[in-house]
């Protein structure tokens, strides 16, 4: 393939230029011209001529070099790298790792294919491409609700087969996240909402809804702990769970227990808030399509139920109050009054319940929460010479996640705010011409994860909605 990112990382990865924090003068990175990064067209996973006229379309249309190079890397990068595609039984498969990690998460195998769902009307091949990752969605639901990453081969052994839980083979992990489950929702709805079209709603995908629905109320815990407990042997602390792997309790007050965080962390307090906000707006989904596409008025209700439920033990257990900030959301609680305070740049967050459609973009308690999450009272944002923005326990402190930095940007409707991102996100690539999992605060060229389709493609979704919501910020030189 040429050039390869280890390569690139080589020769232009360890400039030692700075920048200042929001707005300043451009660094070494920023101004260096970058080799391709994409793979020659022959080598590419999957073309899609609408994703192409679009980079051709905003090359022309950002004003910014480097900008505009980034943009063209990052946004087809799940579709250049990552995508297995190809027809089983007459329907289209799509098979979607992460990155450097062969393996495909039911979160991020949504995120990456996220930004190109508007484009489907104007390319049938892209549109079967995110109907295949339904496909393939619907039976990795089936095979276990509570892992998280899963192989194409379905008897493969994961390196965490000796992981103290009920593991299978052609599963990769088996963290119990609730936003697993919300994602293949999230992709799916939106998917009937843009394309029209019902094909993915069959009775496997009615399936997975009564398993989604029986996982989430397995794991409100109101008769025990539930079957799902984890452990591991590991120095890792993140990657244990307490208490007989079934983590800390919580009192059964409605709310769901999510005992890793979509880092792939333990959570401290199961009830993990955002999580609990996607669960609803999921459900609700569900139920549209259950009761519109599938006539299954009966399941519809039991979706709407719990929705309900777990929406009105938000309202009473979601919230408290900061002696700063007021009114705000909590990470993490247990329903015995015990809350964490933070937040972590994976998504769901705090920070994106509105790009999720969980709260309005003006919610009061929202935006309290918000000044928090950016301000260094929480224990997770950083602030340095290279940026700043959100980290979270996974990459360690100091360390800034592109993922939060776009978040913030695409929650935003501050002009000024969204430049600052911008900024930020076209100067710490670290001269690969990519996002990163996350980089040291000082020090962009220390990172993480040098092929992680979900930032890179989550940056051109951003960049996409600038051009919309703020198209003269493109127009400027330097950003």
């Amino acid at each position: 393939m040429g050039q390869t990112r280890r390569d690139f990382i080589a020769q232009q990865g360890m400039l030692a230029a700075g920048i200042m924090t929001g707005i300043g003068p451009l660094s070494a990175w920023a101004v260096q011209p970058l080799p391709s990064g994409r793979p020659k067209p022959t080598e590419r996973r999957f073309i899609s001529q609408a994703v192409e006229d679009t980079i051709a379309r905003m090359r022309k249309r950002i004003a910014d070099p480097k900008l505009a190079q980034l943009f063209e890397h990052c946004f087809p990068n799940t579709l250049d790298t990552t995508v297995d595609f190809e027809m089983i039984d007459g329907k289209p498969d799509t098979f979607v790792i992460t990155g450097d990690i062969d393996a495909m998460w039911l979160r991020d195998s949504t995120a990456q294919v996220w930004p190109y769902l508007p484009l489907m009307k104007s390319d049938d091949k892209l549109r079967m491409l995110v109907e295949g990752v339904i496909h393939r969605q619907k039976k990795f639901i089936k095979l276990d609700p509570y892992a998280n990453a899963f192989y194409k081969d379905p008897s493969k052994v994961s390196e965490w087969a000796k992981d103290h839980t009920v593991m299978k083979p052609g599963i990769h992990e088996r963290k119990w996240e609730i936003d697993s489950l919300c994602y293949p929702v999230r992709l799916a709805w939106h998917f009937w909402k843009t394309t029209g079209r019902t094909t993915p709603f069959d009775a496997d995908w009615e399936e997975t809804i009564r398993l989604t629905i029986r996982t989430f109320r397995e794991q409100q815990r109101k008769n025990g702990d539930g079957p799902y407990s984890f452990q591991r042997t590991t120095y890792w602390a993140t990657d244990g769970v307490p208490i007989s792997g079934y983590g800390y309790p919580v009192k059964p007050v409605g709310l769901i227990c999510s005992i890793f965080r979509p880092s792939d962390d333990a959570t401290l307090w199961p009830f993990l808030i955002p999580a609990n906000f996607f669960a609803v707006v999921s459900l609700r989904q569900a139920a549209e399509i259950l009761e519109t596409v599938r006539k299954n008025r009966t399941l519809a209700m039991e979706c709407r139920k719990l929705a309900t439920e777990v929406d009105t033990a938000l309202k009473a257990y979601a919230t408290t109050q900061h002696p700063a900030f007021g009114k705000i959301y909590a990470y993490e609680t247990n329903g015995f009054g015990s809350y964490h305070l933070m937040d972590d740049a994976n998504i769901p967050s705090l920070l994106s319940l509105p790009y999720l459609g969980a709260v309005g973009p003006d919610d009061a308690v929202y935006l309290n929460t918000r000044r928090f999450l950016l301000s260094e009272e929480n224990p997770f944002f950083f602030r340095g010479k290279a940026g700043e923005g959100i980290g979270g326990p996974h990459a360690g402190m100091h360390m800034i996640w592109p993922l939060a930095v776009v978040m913030r940007g695409l929650t935003s409707s501050n002009e000024q705010e969204v430049r600052q991102c911008l900024h930020i996100l076209k100067t710490t690539d670290a001269g690969t011409g990519f996002m990163h999992e996350a980089f040291h605060k000082d020090d962009a060229s220390k990172f993480t994860r040098k092929w992680f389709a979900w930032a890179n493609t989550i940056f051109g979704e951003f960049v996409l909605q600038v051009e919309r919501k703020f198209p003269a910020l493109l127009e400027l030189k330097d950003v």
